[in-house]
């Protein structure tokens, strides 16, 4: 592994299979351990074995040669992740945390919080990313919704809608609705590009500037792209597959079915290939790579990733909405008609309604975006460390010393 936030990619994981005997090799019987204890021939008598009290000395017989005649041991390095832990010690060591989260696999709270953490401790970096690529989004997502769906609002003050007006509002929206989606796409993109370089020397313990992030992510934008279209491409082939057919029957039956598999397909597909877009960004490969590499460190652990990508979503969505219905209804309530606007089509195309909102918009993609770049990023390195010991390269790279030896 290098010492870049760029990783290089594994060769085969422990968990790939165990070496494979030579045809006609015998087993070989296991050896003790050159620095295995050597018992003393001189044993007290029964009954006299005994600790020494906190803060007492050890007998005479036992100092400089160890407990009950044993020679002095040097400190063990080992355990399940390398690190020190002194006879009579119970449980594990604690693992190294040179960054914002400890080399070993991760809990759900540490995720998080690592997640956090990092935001805390790197925010010159990670806020002024989100704050211009939200900003950019919003104000282009307002003055579409300002300009091109002004005129395209139906008002409740109309009276009942015909279905010709109805259809012909969705069908004028839909070209609209596809462009705001198009800018949080790219916006998404850049976002999450440049913020998995920024996590990735986090793990480390390093900071990076923006000019860094750019720098280290700009080589695979293109590709990260190619990525982020594959996936959008082959979620609609699905549902034209599997939708469209059964639409024609008119049998509502199997065409909530038919939405049904498409769904589970669908969500079993995302999170199978989550992890792609930070084994491209790190390990630098191919879109086709990124995904092969996503399904491996996936298989195995998919209702895991599954629950954790849910929470985080849920956790993100209930803070956006603190933030920006409030907001809004400050806009109906002081530029416009009070809250019985917010039924009003037309009346959410008011600039004050609009203007709050996308403020609200800014702040909350400014927190949102860096949490779930973050989990993303830190469950790829979870992975990794539970498959193929990732902890021991990012050990090496962090500097830490007699990891594992």
């Amino acid at each position: 592994m290098n010492d870049s936030p760029g990783w290089a990619t594994p060769g085969s994981s422990p968990s790939d299979g165990e070496r494979p005997e030579t045809p006609g090799e015998q087993p070989q019987p296991p050896t003790q351990p050159a620095d295995a204890p050597k018992w003393s021939a001189e044993q007290p008598p029964p009954g006299q074995w005994q600790s020494p009290a906190p803060g007492q000395d050890p007998p005479p017989a036992q100092q400089g040669g160890g407990w009950g005649g044993h020679p002095p041991q040097p400190p063990r390095y080992g355990g399940q992740y390398g690190y020190p832990g002194g006879p009579g010690q119970w449980g594990q060591p604690p693992a190294a945390k040179p960054g914002v989260i400890p080399l070993r696999p991760l809990g759900l709270g540490e995720i998080l919080d690592g997640a956090v953490a990092t935001m805390r401790a790197h925010w010159r970096s990670v806020l002024p990313i989100t704050l211009v690529v939200a900003t950019v989004v919003q104000v282009l997502t307002l003055l579409a919704q300002k300009f091109l769906m002004e005129n395209l609002a139906l008002s409740s003050d109309r009276g009942p809608v015909t279905p010709s007006e109805l259809l012909g509002n969705l069908g004028g929206n839909l070209p609209v609705n596809a462009a705001v989606q198009l800018l949080d796409l790219a916006g998404g993109i850049i976002v999450t590009a440049m913020l998995t370089m920024i996590f990735s020397r986090a793990v480390l313990g390093q900071h990076s500037s923006v000019s860094e992030a750019w720098r280290d992510a700009r080589p695979q934008l293109l590709r990260l792209i190619g990525l982020t279209l594959l996936l959008i491409l082959g979620s609609v082939l699905l549902g034209v597959v599997l939708i469209v057919p059964v639409a024609f029957t008119g049998n509502p039956g199997l065409i909530a079915l038919a939405v049904l598999l498409c769904l589970g397909l669908f969500t079993w597909l995302w999170i199978k290939f989550s992890l792609a877009s930070s084994a491209l960004m790190l390990e630098r490969g191919t879109v086709l790579k990124s995904l092969a590499r996503s399904s491996k460190l996936v298989s195995r652990a998919w209702w895991r990733i599954l629950g954790i990508t849910l929470l985080t979503a849920i956790i993100t969505v209930i803070f956006a909405m603190i933030i920006i219905l409030p907001l809004q209804m400050i806009g109906f309530t002081v530029f416009g008609e009070g809250l019985s606007a917010m039924r009003d089509p037309l009346a959410q195309t008011a600039w004050g309604p609009l203007i709050l909102t996308s403020i609200g918009g800014i702040i909350a993609q400014a927190v949102v975006l860096p949490i779930q770049s973050g989990v993303t990023v830190l469950l790829y390195v979870d992975q990794r460390i539970r498959r193929e010991g990732l902890d021991l390269e990012l050990a090496r790279a962090a500097g830490v010393e007699n990891y594992g030896g």
